[in-house]
């Protein structure tokens, strides 16, 4: 079932996406494409059962990218007449002229059968039409649990609700729509004592757990449930040890497992990094054009998988932004590095088609190679066997903080809470953990993977990259890991 999606009969925006391309085409685009869009967002928090802030947005209009003489044009407007968007597509035309002056060899584009399809993400109940009563009184009966912990200084919930509506119309005629819609929410308890705070968070940090999905995903997350566990947690951590400086066995979680993927794997796999196309914003990687299928990434317990067809993905989608179907993708077969995430400007150049990871965050935005559900396919065991077979280590959970540098090989993580492992049962809790590593060989340490049971998708909704900057949407499958000989602590 699904619900919300606009009707693009009723919209035009299919209608106009295709006037501006027809527009391109007669001001001597060789190709062009062009995505007419609409886009919904709503954004509820509660701190301290006071409300901190609903925002609402929307947004349309249509972007016109186009190829003259081997390079790129684009320009956009909000403005939907018909003279606007003749406008619009010169102003593409004429930026692509002009851009023939830069050095590089010219642009050439992988094929794509041209499809003419519609798409829209599963959703029961469309979050948009749930009444504003309800999600804040959700809200306010989470913080209040929260704040009935004795201790506790803050306690915040909030909900993520996002639409994107887009028609793609090409001059290769493909004629696309597809409507995107992803819900979230969490809660974060904050303690604060003697010049000390500690923070905790549910489902995940920095606004919880978010899916491509309607409201029927916040009904699961069991935000007031859990509310009172998560405000103890925080208070419990103020009067934990530090955590100590080691060098010893590490256990994360799931949900640190999926930004530890998503720093140290994802990144680096994007083509246009790998070619220097993006390194003076967002950094380059540490392989190279030439490493597919010859480069151990990680243990052979290891296998990553780019899968845009994932349910509940945030990288999940019918097409991409070039109108290229959605695909699963191995990226890592038993520790060894067998693809990059490419676009159709991109693929040639390692003797590939696009594999659909080109995404523009918008109508007014360019696409650029995004990470779509890059995910650690499941091993065996869950957490709980994990730990019970540890002799000595550290269990981390849930993420605080992350820096990697440009290359995505030398990295620090830090986590909300960890506990020692002894004899396989969790002992002392500590505070500020933190740990470092080296992407191949801390990939390369990994010796459990945890299975299905504990395998969850996770949503990264606030990834950076571009210039100027675009806001990616990706997944995240993730289970627990066990990696032997890691730097845990300040050294």
């Amino acid at each position: 079932m699904s619900v919300g999606a606009p009707d693009p009969e009723e919209t035009g925006l299919l209608d106009i996406a295709k006037t501006a391309v027809a527009a391109a085409r007669a001001a001597g685009a060789e190709f062009a494409d062009a995505r007419a869009g609409a886009d919904e967002r709503e954004s509820l928090t509660v701190r301290n059962q006071e409300m901190e802030g609903i925002d609402r947005s929307t947004s349309t209009g249509v972007g016109v990218r186009v190829l003259v003489g081997g390079r790129w044009g684009f320009a956009s407007t909000s403005r939907l007449d018909d003279a606007d968007i003749e406008r619009t597509a010169r102003l593409a035309v004429e930026m692509a002229k002009a851009a023939q002056r830069l050095p590089g060899d010219p642009v050439s584009l992988t094929p794509v059968e041209p499809a003419q399809a519609s798409w829209r993400t599963v959703v029961e109940e469309d979050p948009f039409t749930v009444p504003l009563e309800e999600k804040v009184a959700l809200l306010m009966e989470a913080s209040r649990t929260m704040q009935g912990v004795a201790g506790l200084s803050f306690a915040e919930a909030g909900l993520d609700f996002f639409r994107r509506s887009t028609w793609f119309a090409s001059s290769d005629g493909a004629e696309i729509e597809q409507v995107v819609t992803n819900s979230g929410g969490g809660i974060e308890a904050v303690a604060v004592a003697d010049g000390d705070m500690q923070r905790r968070s549910y489902p995940n940090s920095f606004r919880g757990h978010v899916k491509a999905a309607g409201f029927e995903h916040i009904r699961t997350l069991g935000l007031i449930e859990e509310a009172e566990r998560i405000g103890s947690e925080a208070v419990a951590l103020l009067a934990a040890p530090e955590c100590p400086s080691e060098v010893t066995t590490l256990v994360l979680d799931s949900g640190q497992m999926e930004l530890q993927i998503h720093e140290s794997i994802g990144h680096p796999i994007e083509l246009d990094r790998v070619l220097g196309m993006e390194e003076a914003y967002a950094g380059s990687s540490w392989l190279s054009p030439g490493d597919r299928g010859t480069v151990r990434y990680a243990s052979d317990l290891v296998s990553i998988t780019a899968d845009a067809t994932l349910p509940g993905g945030l990288g999940t989608f019918g097409f991409d932004d070039e109108g290229v179907p959605a695909q699963r993708v191995p990226i890592i077969v038993d520790g060894i590095f067998e693809n990059f995430l490419s676009s159709r400007e991109t693929a040639g150049v390692v003797g590939q088609t696009s594999n659909a990871t080109s995404r523009a965050d918008g109508w007014s935005n360019l696409p650029l190679i995004r990470m779509t559900n890059v995910s650690i396919e499941p091993g065996e065991g869950s957490l709980a066997e994990i730990i019970g077979d540890t002799d000595e280590g550290i269990f981390m959970s849930t993420n605080s903080s992350w820096s990697i540098d440009d290359k995505r090989i030398n990295f620090q993580f830090g986590c909300e809470q960890a506990w020692r492992i002894e004899h396989g049962r969790l002992t002392t809790l500590y505070k500020n953990p933190n740990y470092t590593g080296i992407t191949p060989e801390f990939w390369g340490s990994c010796d459990a993977v945890g299975g299905a049971e504990d395998w969850v998708v996770w949503g990264t909704p606030n990834c950076g990259k571009g210039q100027p900057g675009q806001i990616g949407r990706v997944g995240h499958g993730a289970s627990p890991g066990r990696f032997r000989n890691v730097q845990v602590g300040v050294r």
